[in-house]
């Protein structure tokens, strides 16, 4: 779903960066260390559509909620975001630390958004033909 949205947005001439958001965060933490966040923030902020997958799987990190406020607060109203979540929304708020962090995160995303819930009983990889015995 998020990757044909992505593939639609493209051929709208958008920019469209898809990226797991563990691997957002490794990236913005490495950007820190080697002092290239600004450059490695500014891409995050000027892309048209962001995909964000695996969208808080765990519990974050102080650090963590406030690289992800800050690209949050970057983009409200600038442009979209998608966040792809195994997830229903109500939970994401004990996932992303303390009480006000949660709170300013999930202002930004939840105000003016869509909600898509898709349901199913079926593994994705069955639908991808991927065998589960490999």
């Amino acid at each position: 779903m998020a990757s044909a949205l992505g593939m639609a947005a493209n051929r709208e001439f958008m920019t469209v960066k898809y990226i797991r958001l563990p691997e957002l965060l490794g990236e913005l933490a490495i950007a820190r260390a080697e002092g290239t966040y600004r450059k490695v923030f500014k891409a995050y902020k000027q892309v048209n559509l962001l995909i964000l997958d695996e969208w808080l799987l765990y519990v974050l990190k102080e650090h963590e909620s406030r690289d992800l406020l800050e690209i949050v607060e970057a983009r409200y109203k600038k442009g979209s975001t998608v966040f792809c979540s195994q997830f229903d929304v109500a939970g994401w708020h004990e996932k992303l630390g303390d009480a006000p962090m949660a709170d300013a995160i999930c202002d930004r995303i939840v105000h003016d958004s869509h909600i898509i819930i898709i349901r199913g009983e079926d593994s994705m990889r069955k639908h991808k033909g991927l065998n589960e015995e490999a």
